[in-house]
Parts: structure tokens; sequence; C-alpha cells
């Protein structure tokens, strides 16, 4: 059995059709169907539920699954264990959108200097998202919000920065901030986001309760709606927003009680601890 026709599957699952998943693996989707169909011979069932625009894993290939993730994950391990330096290999790394373009330029530039030979993919979605993805083992580490519970043992988080809560509007606040979000249009930070429920709990603590115009989970699209003069927003200053919202006004709120932690979370036990130790000296976090 090739693992590479693993992957195709694991891929095709992941990404909900044979189409996207050909994209991803830059393969043609005749390709990757030509690969799932020796699997199912292979083994000897079906392996997808085939859709016109979908193709959703049977009740058999979800319980093989795991052994599927693990058998590609210890094969693409294999280039690293003759390497005594650990740094051989391809480390997975998830990130919440506004990581993606304010950190992860710098830390791929500082792994590309010092650990040429490790290659970093990179898988963009939400905290909730990546630290399923940590926890089921898909992802080596993912920056992401602080969880809003207690982690298991298993987990471990590393504190990578604090970003303060900000008033975001077009034009200075003529009176205070309290005002200024009570005169305008409210582009809600999705309260139901873990970084959205610091900005929800600003409000419910002055007794505002707001009329959002939208709820939004996405924080480059808000800045850009403010700069728009659509309307204000309350959003934890990340780094890039500077330079996005550049024509815009941020009125600091410095209580750190509103403030959203970033954390590089991790396996407490990692297989590769040199790839993930040069993945926090990149963030500059003391392993």
């Amino acid at each position: 059995m090739d693992s590479r026709y693993l992957q195709s599957l694991i891929a095709t699952i992941e990404h909900g059709s044979i189409a996207e998943a050909a994209r991803i693996e830059n393969l043609t989707a005749a390709a990757i169907s030509q690969r799932i169909q020796a699997l199912e011979r292979g083994l000897g069932f079906p392996l997808l539920s085939r859709q016109t625009h979908a193709a959703k894993p049977t009740q058999a290939c979800l319980y093989l699954l795991p052994r599927a993730r693990n058998i590609v994950r210890e094969i693409s391990l294999l280039a690293g264990d003759a390497d005594l330096d650990g740094l051989t290999g391809t480390i997975k790394i998830g990130a919440i959108s506004t990581a993606m373009t304010g950190m992860l330029p710098t830390v791929l530039r500082y792994l590309t200097r010092h650990a040429p030979k490790l290659k970093a993919g990179i898988v963009p979605g939400t905290s909730r998202s990546l630290y399923q993805s940590v926890q089921d083992e898909e992802i080596d580490a993912a920056i992401l919000v602080a969880p809003p519970f207690d982690l298991p043992k298993s987990l471990i988080a590393h504190h990578i920065k604090t970003e303060h809560l900000v008033l975001l509007s077009r034009q200075a606040p003529q009176n205070d901030i309290l005002s200024t979000l009570q005169s305008k249009p409210y582009l809600r930070y999705d309260p139901t986001a873990w970084g959205g429920r610091y900005a929800e709990k600003f409000l419910q603590d002055q007794g505002l309760a707001l009329e959002a115009m939208c709820d939004l989970d996405a924080l480059e699209t808000i800045a850009m709606l403010v700069a728009d003069d659509v309307g204000v927003s309350l959003v934890p200053h990340w780094s890039g927003l500077v330079k996005l919202a550049r024509h815009c006004v941020l009125t600091p709120i410095p209580n750190p009680a509103y403030a959203r932690n970033l954390v590089l979370l991790s396996k407490t036990q990692h297989p590769r601890p040199a790839m993930l130790g040069m993945l926090l000296r990149s963030l500059k976090i003391k392993s």
C-alpha cells in the first residue's frame, strides 16, 4: 500500500472533495480518484460516499482514519530519524488569520535561516478548529487564542503575546469610547469566537447592550469595513492592524481583563522536540 494514496484519501476527507484535494496535492482529480479506488480494491470496501460536488467518508473509512493518519505521520518522520539534530522533515503549523499575516512571515524566515532542512506546512483555521487539530494530532502546533478552559495534561500552551482591546474607528472619538460605540453602527467581533468574548465582556461590564450591524470572525474584514467608514468595532490590537487600518484611529482600552492572549499550542510529548524547540525560538519563546 502506497502511503501517498493514504495521504490523498486524508486530503479528500479534510477538504471535502476530490477536486479540492487535487488542488492541494497538485494532482488531477482523476489521479486522486484512481488512488482512492486502488485503496478500495486493496481493502475490499468503499471508502467514500461520492456525491455531485462532495465526497464523504463511509463509516468504515472513519474507523480506519486514525490509523491511516498515524501511518502517514510516521512515514513523514523517517527522514528526520537519521538527522542527529532532529531538524529534517515537515512540521505542520496551524495559525489563526491574524497570525498568518502578522507572525508567520517572521517565523518562516527564521526557520529558513536556521533549519534549512525543516519544511513548514501551514494550516489556517479558527482557534477552536486548530485546537481540535492539535488534539487529534493532525498538526504539530498552532498559534491561536488561549483556550477559555483548562488544558488536558496531554497539551501545553506557550504564551506568545498579549493583544489589548482597542476601539477601531474612522474618526477620532468626539467624547468617550462608550458614546462613540452608541453613535455609530457596531461591527461586532463574533462573541462566540474565543477572541471575540473579550469585547463582549467589556460591553457587558459597561452595561452597554449594542445592536450589532453584523457579527464577523474575520478581523481583517472588520478593519477594512471600518476603514470604509461603515461603522466602528472593538478588536484586539494584533500585529498588522496599523498597516491594514492606517487611515483609522485606534483608541486603547488598556485593562488586561479585556486583552486576548495568543499561545503556541502543542502536545506535551512531541515526537520531534527539536523541531518544536526551533519553532518556539522563532516566536522568541523560551522552551
